[in-house]
């Protein structure tokens, strides 16, 4: 009698399509399905992340039950759950009658290692899939990535949109240029619509799992009141049409825009559906373009979000395998300072980094902007260890796997890889802050004042940051004006700024 298979489906691989899925059947496969401490603590998720991918996951399975599959589920507080995802498979093991264990390949390094490890003890064969979900395979990337002596996003995304079809009129972009971010940049303004996105009230099975997050990992960051983030597909699909009609079309002109009392602007909150399979990125990206095609948005805008999941998302993914050791550990520029507490507590005087952190300890979300040049920003100008902030973006976000998080935060926010992912630091003074935002205006430090007491902690952090890494950026060419005007400043001016740069970083628990 031939053994069913048993399939292993991760928490971030909740889709119908997939490829451990389809490369069985119902009738001859258990599905094992486990919320576990490992995965729930590796990082200090935040509460509102950790009920929505139990609360996903224990709607996919019951989607599977309905389905006809046989699953095998553990909640995270069963008496006798293992606390491993491995521990769990080998656990169904040992009950015997199984020919092979069946898996897509996992996101993360740490899971895929931890598999490949553990399966060597098994008596039946661990078989990997691909996972079909990315329009890029590992080995695709890699191949694109052979020989070239720098790596740029733009240049893949081009194959990208060569590949899909996606905003093409045969060999040539749609409005004859690849890329419109250049109209992208308006700051927003207080008298605009805000659109929301949109909110699901919590089932039943939503509402145990808020209890037992709080009741198993009430210590841990973030708020869960007023959780509201679709859990099934369906939920996310209507969240996807209310976005496409009501704010992707002012989403290109806003994208980097920031507003104090408004955390979402016109920007989408889909990845992290996305991200954990109840939406596929293709068929999204598909229904935006079919909303240029229609008249119902603009180009810039469709371009721009499309560009966000088959640019840099797919981008993001090639590059995390293919520095597969130790990426998470690269510090370039030697940055050694702890990550200050307000990270963690959003009690600060900086007004753009309360709002950002504030609004990500109660939505577990904060746009890209918030996220590159202001948090971001502020760590590498700090010279905090890139290894704690990739930790803490990794813990705080909803849509945060390793996969996307390490290489956004290591190579892009922190430079940390030295230039591997990025062209230059994405570095900023407190005069970008003021322009694509509202907050300076209301912040206990000016804006305008570059030095001294009561300065925007930003302005001199950020000539520091160029002089005490000057040997290791001053050949950069897109930095070549900004050492080009710190060489023309008296030293006097120089020493204004270093010193106001030291009292900021002595007393940076107190900003």
């Amino acid at each position: 009698m031939q053994g069913k298979d048993l399939i292993v489906i991760l928490g971030d691989q909740l889709s119908h399509a997939l490829s451990a899925l389809e490369a069985s059947s119902a009738e001859n496969s258990v599905v094992l399905m486990a919320e576990v401490a490992e995965e729930a603590s590796y990082v200090w998720h935040h509460k509102k992340k950790l009920a929505f991918v139990f609360s996903a996951m224990r709607h996919f399975s019951q989607a599977l039950s309905a389905d006809g599959w046989d699953v095998r589920y553990r909640r995270l507080d069963d008496e006798h759950n293992c606390g491993s995802l491995t521990g769990e498979v080998s656990a169904l093991l040992e009950e015997g009658g199984f020919e092979r264990v069946v898996m897509t390949e996992a996101g993360e390094q740490r899971v895929s290692a931890a598999f490949e490890a553990v399966s060597k003890d098994w008596v039946v064969p661990l078989v990997v899939l691909p996972d079909a979900r990315f329009l890029a395979t590992r080995e695709a990337f890699a191949s694109w990535a052979d020989g070239r002596k720098q790596l740029r996003m733009e240049y893949f995304y081009r194959e990208m949109r060569r590949k899909t079809g996606l905003l093409m009129q045969g060999d040539q972009p749609e409005g004859g240029q690849w890329n419109f971010d250049a109209e992208n940049r308006k700051p927003a303004k207080a008298d605009l619509f805000m659109p929301q996105p949109f909110r699901v009230e919590p089932d039943a099975i939503t509402q145990d799992v808020l209890e037992m997050v709080e009741r198993e990992r009430g210590a841990h960051f973030g708020v869960l009141d007023g959780f509201w983030f679709a859990v099934e597909r369906p939920q996310a699909l209507e969240a996807l049409e209310q976005f496409t009609r009501e704010a992707l079309p002012r989403f290109g002109d806003y994208q980097d825009a920031m507003l104090t009392g408004e955390p979402f602007l016109y920007h989408s909150v889909l990845a992290q559906y996305i991200n954990i399979g109840i939406l596929d990125p293709l068929e999204v990206c598909r229904r935006v373009e079919r909303a240029y095609y229609e008249g119902q948005a603009p180009l810039n805008a469709v371009e721009g979000f499309i560009r966000q999941i088959i640019g840099w998302r797919e981008y993001m993914r090639g590059i995390y395998w293919l520095k597969p050791e130790g990426y998470t550990d690269q510090n370039f520029l030697g940055a050694r300072r702890d990550l200050p507490r307000f990270y963690w507590t959003g009690e600060t005087g900086m007004a753009c980094m309360a709002a950002a952190i504030g609004q990500t300890r109660q939505e577990a979300y904060a746009h890209h902007i918030q996220r590159l040049m202001v948090t971001g920003n502020f760590a590498m100008l700090a010279g905090i260890d890139p290894k704690q902030v990739h930790e803490w973006y990794l813990a705080v976000y909803a849509d945060a796997y390793e996969w996307v998080e390490a290489p956004n935060v290591i190579g892009m926010s922190q430079f940390a890889d030295g230039g591997f992912l990025g062209s230059k630091p994405y570095a900023a003074s407190g005069n970008y802050i003021n322009k694509m935002s509202d907050h300076c205006g209301g912040c206990k430090y000016s804006v305008s004042q570059k030095t001294g007491e009561g300065a925007c902690p930003f302005n001199a952090l950020y000539w520091d940051f160029l002089a005490r890494n000057e040997g290791k950026l001053r050949g950069n060419p897109r930095l070549g004006q900004m050492y080009a005007t710190w060489g023309r400043m008296s030293e006097i001016k120089q020493q204004e700024y270093l010193q106001s740069a030291a009292k900021t970083l002595e007393e940076i628990e107190t900003l």
